[in-house]
Parts: structure tokens; C-alpha cells; sequence
């Protein structure tokens, strides 16, 4: 919901402090949404086949976005160990500020285009890391523990918790939320809407367009069915 977060507060009446929620996560500047429309033409002129368009190949959710969260709180930290082949990733892929996971998202990163979970409304134990795992060191020295908050957070996981909260009760999102269920939810998931709002993904992230009950060769199944247990999937339009 935020895209404000090196201030000391926050203000919630300006329009400002807020993501565009009219837009996905992959067109939040406009750099970075020509890039993905690029992207989306570049494979209709190579591929020649429309079936395989889109703007993005990975997911805004899915099980390792989940347990990467939540990594600080079992079960997830066994679940995302399970994801990760048995151990915790690299240090500086790890969920470790809500900034930097703001700024790859957002802008910096073109394979990532996540989403916030609603933990981040009403759980502020995902943010510490109480247990005290062993989560590694950054190529900068920083030793992973608890996540770092913005400077509005005031070192404070409720604070930060509460401050989401009453933003989602703003006059910003109330007026603006509907765009955003557009896009997840509702008619912006598919066709032509989808494109002009730079919103499609690869067509294995859509449920309703996989008949697996046609698909008659068991490995081919199989890797799709991986695809989605690993990657994501849209959900059902409302």
C-alpha cells in the first residue's frame, strides 16, 4: 500500500505517500512498465504465437513469497528451508527490509513483482526474529535479524503493523481499492483489459485456461502442475 518509507512520518492524506493501486506492481514507474510492454511485443514478434505472451513470467504470490515473509516464524521457516532445497538462501535474498523489498519490487527488480500478504495488517511477530535463527550475513556485513522497518515504523512492529491498518481505513485507499481488486480479482485478469493495464502473466498462472484433464501425457502434467504449487496462480475472477 506504501511507497513512502524513508520519512520520519507518515501522511496519510497525501496521495503521494501510497502505490499507484490502478497499476500493478510491474508498471508502479513509468520506466519500468515500458520495459514490461517491450517485453510483452518482443515475444509476439518472435514467438509469432499469443498463447505464450505476456508481461510477466513470475508471480505476485505464491508458496516461496509466503514462507520468504515468514521465514521468521515456524512453520514457515522449515516450510521456506523445504522451498530452498533444504537450507536458507543467500543472505541478500532474504526478507530483511521492508524498503529494499519495496524498491525490487516496484522499480528495481524485473523478475519480481510480489505482493504484500495480510500478515503485514495484523501480525507484527512475522517482523522480529524471536526465534533467533541463524538467517546469514549481507555482502555488506549486516547480519540478518529482525526485518528493518521504515523510519515511520519507529523500530516498532506494532507501530508499523497499526500504521498499515489505518491506511487501509484512509480516504487514499478507500477511494482507490477497487482498482486494485480490478486488477486481482476482477475484469483487468484477462484479455484486452489485461493488456492495456500491462497485467498479464504467463499462461500457467491461469487456472481457467490449463484443461489438465485434456493434457494426457503424465510429464507434461506433472511440470505444469510443479509450476503452479511453486510459482503462483490467478486467482478465480469475481
Amino acid at each position: 500500500i506504501f511507497a513512502c518509507f524513508a520519512f520520519q512520518t507518515l501522511n496519510l492524506n497525501n496521495p503521494h505517500t501510497f502505490r499507484d493501486l490502478s497499476k500493478p506492481m510491474g508498471a508502479q514507474t513509468v520506466e519500468r512498465k515500458h520495459k514490461f510492454i517491450q517485453r510483452y511485443k518482443e515475444v509476439e514478434k518472435s514467438e509469432g504465437d499469443l498463447s505464450v505472451q505476456c508481461h510477466y513470467c513470475t508471480h505476485y504470490s505464491s508458496a516461496i513469497i509466503v514462507a520468504s515473509y515468514l521465514v521468521r516464524m515456524e512453520p514457515f521457516t522449515q516450510t521456506f528451508c523445504s522451498l530452498q532445497g533444504g537450507s536458507f538462501d543467500v543472505a541478500d535474498r532474504m526478507f530483511h527490509s521492508v524498503k529494499s523489498t519495496w524498491e525490487s519490487a516496484s522499480r528495481d527488480n524485473m523478475s519480481d513483482v510480489r505482493e504484500l500478504i495480510p500478515e503485514f495488517f495484523y501480525l507484527p511477530e512475522f517482523l522480529t526474529n524471536a526465534n533467533h535463527f541463524e538467517l546469514g550475513c549481507m555482502q555488506d556485513g549486516t547480519v540478518l535479524g529482525d526485518v528493518q522497518l521504515p523510519p515511520w515504523a519507529d523500530e516498532d512492529p506494532h507501530k508499523f503493523i497499526r500504521l498499515h491498518r489505518q491506511a487501509l481505513e484512509s480516504d487514499y485507499v478507500s477511494a482507490h481499492l477497487h482498482n486494485w481488486i480490478d486488477l486481482i480479482f476482477g475484469h483487468k485478469q484477462h484479455g484486452s483489459a489485461a493488456v492495456e493495464a500491462v497485467n498479464t502473466y504467463h499462461p500457467y498462472f491461469y487456472g481457467d485456461k490449463m484443461d489438465l484433464n485434456n493434457i494426457k501425457d503424465p510429464l507434461i502434467k506433472s511440470t505444469i502442475l510443479g509450476f503452479i504449487s511453486n510459482f503462483g496462480q490467478i486467482p478465480k475472477q469475481v
